[in-house]
């Protein structure tokens, strides 16, 4: 027998796409979806879904373009909120789910916010952002465009390890062990043998051809959802500002700041995932 507590891998034609979902849990429990960040993959979520496995039922997807999912036919079309937001509806009715709790980080967050202050107001119950606001700082989408919109190609997986803990080194602490996960859920071979990174450089399209995707404070104004907000102290994504404005506003989220870390906390260990837990089961 499988266990509750270990990831499956699903397919889900959704919106004319096959999407990558990591499963965790039991079916019949309620559920708590995970959305990963920009150029990640849900499978960053393993150390947080194995603890929520125990109680709830999980779903991480591979974004549209990301991961095992299929790439964009379409990128100036299909890379941005409103498409992802698309593929978020479709996968709630593909598992039958009327109501979830949220939890997403940097993009997934920012995807969360689009939802629950809109398509899905009334059918998200909790929500969990992770180190994004409302709006981007632009020296912030530079950096993001620098790295992500032409990734290197690597000979080894011990070079693209390398690389990949300098761009993530602000996500704080991951052990050995999760820096290798990390890389082993990131690589995809190319037609040459080389590796690079595991998705299409065409999402960040959507910075070019929607430029106000991240614009969002009148979303985050209409939210009702119970929310919580994270922040790593030396992000560069979500100023300290920004997150007291959240606290007071909107859905007036609880702020939970993490020292040591940028953009974005890992969501890995105890210190982060405990209150997670907690606030879900509020």
């Amino acid at each position: 027998m499988t266990s509750i507590t270990k990831p499956r891998s699903a397919y889900a034609p959704l919106c004319g796409y096959e999407i990558h979902v990591t499963e965790w849990g039991d079916p019949a429990a309620e559920t708590v979806v995970l959305w990963h960040g920009l150029a990640r993959t849900g499978r960053d979520f393993d150390p947080l879904a194995q603890v929520l496995a125990e109680n709830y039922h999980v779903l991480a997807p591979d974004t549209l373009g990301r991961g095992f999912s299929q790439w964009s036919r379409d990128p100036k079309r299909d890379y941005c909120l409103a498409t992802y937001g698309d593929h978020a509806l479709a996968l709630l009715a593909h598992y039958g789910l009327d109501r979830v709790r949220w939890v997403g980080t940097s993009m997934g967050g920012a995807l969360g916010i689009h939802l629950a202050g809109g398509r899905l107001r009334d059918r998200i119950s909790h929500l969990v952002v992770n180190d994004i606001a409302p709006e981007l700082i632009p020296a912030a989408v530079e950096r993001i465009l620098a790295y992500a919109g032409n990734p290197p190609t690597f000979e080894t997986m011990v070079e693209l390890e390398n690389v990949l803990r300098t761009i993530y080194k602000p996500y704080g602490w991951l052990s050995d062990d999760q820096w290798r996960q990390m890389v082993e859920t990131s690589a995809r071979r190319m037609d040459d043998g080389r590796l690079t990174v595991h998705y299409d450089p065409m999402m960040v399209e959507q910075f070019r051809s929607h430029p106000q995707d991240y614009t969002q404070w009148e979303a985050w104004d209409a939210i009702t959802a119970r929310t919580l907000l994270y922040r790593g102290a030396n992000s560069d994504l979500i100023t300290q500002e920004w997150a007291e404005d959240m606290t007071r506003r909107g859905p007036k989220a609880d702020l939970r700041i993490f020292q040591g870390m940028g953009h974005a906390p890992a969501l890995n260990v105890p210190e982060q995932i405990e209150p997670i837990v907690a606030f879900l089961e509020s």
